[in-house]
This record gives C-alpha cells, structure tokens and sequence, in this order.
C-alpha cells in the first residue's frame, strides 16, 4: 500500500448529463463532465459561457457615485485643478494606478500619482500623505484599490478643502468614508450586478467611464491585476481576462515586455499561469521590499532603455525578495522543529522583513499544515506585526477575533489575516489559539486535501479533450484548472529520470489505452511501485510536444496504491536504511522463521519490530512485513497471516541451505540405491558415501537422505555409520515416508519462494489475503 500525500476531495458530475451536453456542444465529454460539475447544467449555457462576448460587459455608470466621481474628475481637467492618483503597493494596486493616471493623462489633467510605502506608511491612505498633497497644490485626490476604510482621512480631505473620490472594491465596513464619492461596487445599495472585480477592474470600469468609451489600451494591466489579486475569473473578469492575454503578448509597453522577457514568458501564447507565477510575483517585489514606485514606472514608461532599466531593477528586486523568503521560510522551520509543530504555528523574529511574512506563512501551511502567524519583532517598540495564513476547517479571523484582549490591531478573512500586537502577548495568543485549534481540528483535518474536479479512464485522455478543457480557460479562483483523477490503472514501465534522478516517468495502462505521466522532484516515489501495483493518481493534463510527435500526458501531483504491495529483494542486496526510511511513519515488522536467522543490523538499530514466527501469529494487518527466511513449511507463513492483511511485503528469504538446488532423488534414484544395497548387503557411510556421491553426480546429503528414508520405511538399519539391507524388508511405497514427503513440499515451497518469478510469487500470495480479507469480512472488521 502506498499511501496519498493529501486527502482526496472527489467532486462527481451527473453523467448522463454530461454525455448529453456533449452530443450538443461537440465537446469531448471529459470537458463536459468538468462544465457539468462546475453548474452548467444547459447546453447554452456552455456555449455563452465559451463564446462569450462583449454583451456580458455592464455599463460602468450603474455603479453608484460613477457619475458623481467621473463629473467631479472631468470638471477638474477642465479647470486644470492637481489631480492625485492615490493607489496601493501590491500588483493590483500598482496596475490600478496605472489605468488611472495614464487615463488623466489621455484626457490632459494635471496629474500625479501617490503609493504609500509599506513599511513606513503601512496600507491606505493615510494623514500626512494628504497634508503633503494639499501643500503641492492638490484639491481633488483619487484612490483606487483602496480608500473604503479610510473615514478618518476622508475628515482630514474635507479639512484640507481637497475633495475625495474612492475606487475601490474592499468588503466596505459599517461606516463609509465621507467622501465626494465612493465608487466600490460592493456597497449595500451598489446597483452595478458583477461583485468580484478586483481594484483594477474598478479603475478600468471608471476609466471607461471617463473616456467614454472600451479603454482597449488597459486591458494588459487590467489582465495583470485581476489575475494577480486572486479575484474569480468569471463573467466580466473572465471576457475580459481572455482578451486580455493577447492584450498582454502584443503589448507595446516596453517596460513590462521587457520583464517578459526577463521572466521567460512566451510572448506568442500568454496564459494565466504566466500572469499569477511569473509577472504577478515581479510587480508584488518592489512594494514588499521597499517602494511600489518602480513597478508603476515600468507599466507607464514609453521609453524602451527605460523600460529595459525598470525591468532589471524589478526582476533584481523579485531575485532579492525570493532570497529573503527562502532565508526566512528556513529560519521559521527550524524554530518549528525546535518547538515542534502544534495545532497552530507561531513563529516570530527580530528584523524578519514585514513584506514576505505572509508568504513565509503560506510557505509553512505548505509544510506543516497547520494554521500559520509569522511574526516580525521591533524590540525597540515592543510590537510584532503579523501575517496569518490558514487551513480548511479553521477560521481564522473568527478564531482571531476571539483574542482581541490581545490584538489591538488585526483583519482579514477565514483564510489569511494580518495583525500587531504586543511581543510580551504572543505566548498568550499561541495558548489560546492552540486550545480553539484543538477543539475543532480533527486529525484528519491536519491532512492537506486537493479537490479533484474530473474523474477520467487513461482512454479519455486524448489530445482532443484537452484542447476542448484548454477552451474553458482562462482557469484562477472560481474555475480553477481541473485536477483530473484516474482511479484505478496498471502501470507499465516506470523510471527515475532527470539529470540527478529526482523526477518519474511511467506509463499507465487500462483496457489498452496507454498514457505517459511525469512527476516531477517525486523521482523518490520510484521505490516504493512495483510492477504489479494498480494505482490511482491525480494532475493535470497536458500536451506533450516533441519531435514532431503530439500526444496527451499527466502530470502527476500525487497517487496512491490501495491494495498490498510485493517488494521483491530475493538475490539482492538490501538497503535496509531505505526500507526503514520509506516505512518510518509505518509499522515495519521484520519475521524470521528459523531461530539461526541473524537480524540485520540496522534494522536492530532503528528499533524495528522482530517476531520469531513459530506456528500461528495474528496481528499484521496494515503491517509492512519483511519476510527475512524461507518458512519450514507453508502452514508456517499461512498462521503467520491469519486473518492479517500486510500493507507491504518485502520478500527477502534468505537461507543457508539451498534445498532446491540439492538434487531431490526421484523414484530411479532410490530404485539404483536399493539395488546397490542389495549387492554389498551393507555400506559404510562415512567412508564410502562421498565416493558413491560423486560416481553418481549426486551430494553427500543425496545419499544420507535417501539411507535415512530407508532406514524410516524400515528397509535397512543403520548403526555407526553402516547402512545395511534387512534380510526381510517390508512392502512399502516411497511416498509413506514423511521425510521423503517434507523434503519434496520444502523444495516446492523453496522453489516456489525463492526461485519464482515475481508474477508468480504475487499470485500465490494473493489467495492467502484474500482468505485473510474474508476472515475479517466475517468478523465484522
């Protein structure tokens, strides 16, 4: 058995009205059954849903205050009033004020553009920073990507005769900024019917409503925030995301294609994934570590050496902020592995740099799974300012909020938050929400899981139900790309590839369609399959270009063995140290039949259980078993399995004595010995039985063997050393001796055991399980 790395969450889809769907549409039905799962439950619904086109998109003015805020900005441009694009440091943010200022700039206003540094403005607008605006001649401020939260700067604005209008699509709180206008469709009474646009697709929606028509030209930066900010892909995101990759691949912004090539996207087919993993983390890096500036000059320059520029002080400052999270992340694991990982991780340090610490906690969630506060230490304030990440099943602003005695400062959602708090609080913080964590999370839930949308036979798996699944992007939060389970297949030939061998290559097999999977750094995996082994495995589905040849692959997240598995190491050098090491969170038993067996060393060593197997013994079931000797008797390893089910059996079988290759005397043989006996009436066998053996081509143990069944069918007597014929012996058939009966079932069993071919090994074991199986099936187990 080899166990899954997560748990598997298996989403199901109505097959019969997925095959029907695809009849309609022409669609494979693996795409079908995916649209069908996600609710799609009408064929035109799915083909709207395809072919989607510009009449999902709404009128920006149904937002409440759009003509509020646009009239205000345009009477500005025309009395040419300081304008200020007020925005945010992430790439939301950054891509937000770009849409804005560059259309201000279209529409000739005298405009500026302000983003508040993390570390010593922190998030939002904020007192001084519009005090120093009204001091440089500003009278009307425009936040985008933020502001809904703002009531106290909204005062100051008022104070200050600058007027204030908000963009923003934050959860708005209880009381709403006293602003000239607050664009954010989220609010209560907001007409506007799409909710799930991110900052900068407000800034779009108003830019469009400023220049009066589709503001094709932002549909990069639109693209690159939405898909950075995590906001669901669908409806007007979705349209606009799709046309937005080509945007972004025929872009003429020198600086962001410039970062393209710095980040090796393929400017000839820009997806998603290239936005999220590749561009996204680059626009994020500047306003982590230091000023988000940069980031908005790259996206506005039209100066391609400035471009050029930009984009190498950015990519260096992504390279900078990667080196800082791997530091970090490997400095909060070792003060888990100091302190051991609880229900709730907290770790914190002096000088950890608050811009990362939300990605160090997401990277601890990745190994530990547990809910995760990454804390940043100033000893000279006494304060620590905190990210916190989550897993499903604990909330962790609800649970937050239940230790607000401590926790002047914090927010957030289920999933992630972000607080400061006091240094001397923090001991208090990770009892508390150790206790709650404990009351909730069961042992199951400290398991990682991974929805799998689609179930699929390696037959389903074409070329073309890919390209019909590639039609359904782009995939992000909402319609994530499908995570495909095969349930049950064979595998053919599998392998260790890549130059340090940390990758796998198989091929899976069922009912004749074959299909190549690709693991990539589970290259470990490559010891714990055997040849025989039906396994089940989740990943993502592609296609494989090379050489000319198209074809279908996997690649692979995790998979899983549910029936016993066969480790074949008869003849072989062990590793033991590798056994112990892929078994070390398992119970691994180590049997020996024959009491002359030696343990292995190592195996003592790491404490590994021994059983000496004399006759019956129960309780292996769900052991992984290594079989160390050869049973003197197949009774022997029946009572060793006796209602027991082994997850692995490691077939070692060690001997001596290599009965099989000892000539086993058949009916000749005996009959030449007793004609032998009959003419030298008596035979000395110390002296003379290794002379006979070799005349024969027999052994020495071949011809005290056959004396000693001799002599138990009462036939000779045998006294110090000599055998001798009895004057009359009695009529029996060879087959009477028990000796001669044990001596052929050992050579069978041995034969059977050791010198097998490992199909046939695996099926003579297979009935004993399956008796065991049944056993327990009766037993109620």
């Amino acid at each position: 058995m080899l166990k899954s790395k997560t748990r598997w969450k298996i989403e199901t889809a109505d097959e019969q009205l997925a095959a029907s769907i695809a009849s309609e549409t022409g669609l494979s039905v693996l795409a079908a059954r995916l649209l069908v799962q996600r609710g799609f439950t009408d064929p035109e619904q799915v083909k709207d849903f395809i072919y989607m086109d510009e009449s999902i998109l709404h009128d920006p003015f149904l937002f409440k205050g759009m003509k509020q805020g646009t009239d205000r900005i345009k009477h500005a441009i025309a009395e040419g009033e300081r304008i200020l694009v007020f925005g945010d440091y992430d790439a939301d943010g950054v891509t937000s004020t770009s849409v804005m200022f560059q259309t201000l700039q279209k529409l000739g206003a005298d405009s500026g553009f302000y983003v508040p540094n993390r570390f010593t403005e922190g998030y939002g607008p904020n007192e001084k920073a519009f005090r120093q605006a009204k001091e440089e001649g500003v009278s009307l401020i425009v936040t985008v990507d933020t502001g809904i939260s703002a009531v106290h700067e909204a005062e100051v604005a008022k104070e200050l005769g600058i007027d204030l209008v908000i963009t923003d699509h934050h959860e708005p709180p209880p009381e709403i900024p006293d602003a000239y206008a607050v664009i954010n469709h989220k609010q209560v009474d907001c007409p506007y019917p799409f909710k799930d646009l991110a900052g900068v697709g407000v800034a779009f929606k108003t830019a469009q409503a400023l220049l009066g028509r589709f503001p094709e030209e932002f549909l990069d930066l639109f693209t690159l925030g939405t898909v950075a900010d995590l906001v669901p892909l669908k409806e007007e995101n979705r349209y606009l995301v799709q046309r937005g990759l080509t945007a972004i691949a025929g872009t003429n912004r020198p600086g962001l294609r410039s970062l393209m090539n710095l980040s090796g996207v393929d400017t000839e087919e820009v997806t998603e994934e290239h936005v999220g993993f590749a561009l996204g983390p680059r626009l994020n890096a500047a306003g982590r570590l230091d000023s988000a500036d940069p980031a908005v000059a790259l996206l506005i320059t039209q100066d391609p050496a400035e471009g050029e520029e930009i984009a190498q002080q950015v990519d260096g400052l992504n390279k900078e902020r990667q080196k800082i999270v791997n530091d970090m992340t490997k400095e909060a694991a070792a003060q888990v592995e100091r302190d051991g990982a609880d229900s709730v991780i907290i770790v914190g340090q002096e000088g950890w740099n608050a811009g990362v610490i939300g990605i160090v906690a997401s990277r601890l969630v990745e190994k530990y799974y547990r809910p995760t506060i990454v804390l940043s230490l100033d000893s000279e304030t006494g304060l620590a300012k905190g990210s916190a990440r989550s897993i499903e099943g604990f909330d962790m602003f609800r649970n937050l909020s239940k230790c607000r005695q401590w926790l002047p400062h914090f927010g957030g959602h289920p999933m992630a938050a972000g607080l400061t708090m006091k240094i001397e609080d923090i001991d208090l913080l990770r009892a508390k929400l150790g206790q709650q964590a404990d009351e909730v999370l069961t042992s199951d839930q400290l398991i990682p899981s991974k929805k799998i949308d689609l179930t699929a036979a390696v037959g389903e798996i074409t070329v073309e139900a890919i390209t019909d699944l590639k039609r359904l992007a782009p995939f992000g939060v909402g319609h994530p790309s499908p995570k495909v389970l095969i349930p049950e297949t064979g595998i053919g030939q599998y392998k260790k590839i890549g130059s340090n061998k940390d990758h796998l290559k198989l091929t899976f097999e069922q009912d004749g369609a074959k299909l190549d999977g690709i693991g990539f750094r589970i290259g470990d995996m490559y010891d714990q399959l055997t040849p025989l082994d039906r396994v089940a495995v989740i990943g993502d589905v592609s296609i494989n270009e090379w050489n000319g040849h198209v074809k279908p692959q996997l690649i692979i997240d995790d998979l899983k063995v549910e029936d016993w598995q066969l480790f074949d190491y008869r003849g072989k050098y062990v590793k033991w140290h590798s056994i112990i090491e892929q078994n070390e969170e398992e119970r691994l038993v180590f049997v020996k039949f024959r009491p002359e067996t030696e343990t292995p060393p190592a195996l003592a060593e790491a404490g590994t259980e021994i059983v000496e197997a004399s006759g019956e013994y129960a309780g292996l079931d769900g052991a992984c078993v290594i079989l160390g000797d050869v049973p003197p008797s197949e009774s022997a390893i029946s009572g060793l399995f006796d209602g027991s089910v082994p997850s692995r059996v490691y077939a070692v079988f060690t001997q001596k004595d290599d009965t099989y290759f000892q000539t086993l005397p058949n009916r000749d043989h005996f009959k030449w010995f007793y004609a032998f006996l009959t003419k030298r009436k008596t035979f000395n066998l110390e002296k003379q039985a290794k002379d006979l053996a070799k005349y024969k081509g027999w052994t020495k143990d071949t011809v005290d063997f056959m004396s000693e069944v001799f002599f138990e069918l009462d036939f000779v007597t045998i006294n110090n050393g000599f055998v001798t014929l009895q004057d009359k012996p009695s009529k029996k058939a060879l087959h009477e001796s028990a000796l001669y009966q044990n001596k052929v079932k050992q050579s069978e069993l041995e034969n059977q055991l050791v010198y097998s071919s490992y199909r046939a090994l695996k099926q003579w074991f297979t009935p004993l399980f399956e008796k065991a199986e049944a056993k327990q099936a009766s037993a109620g187990i």
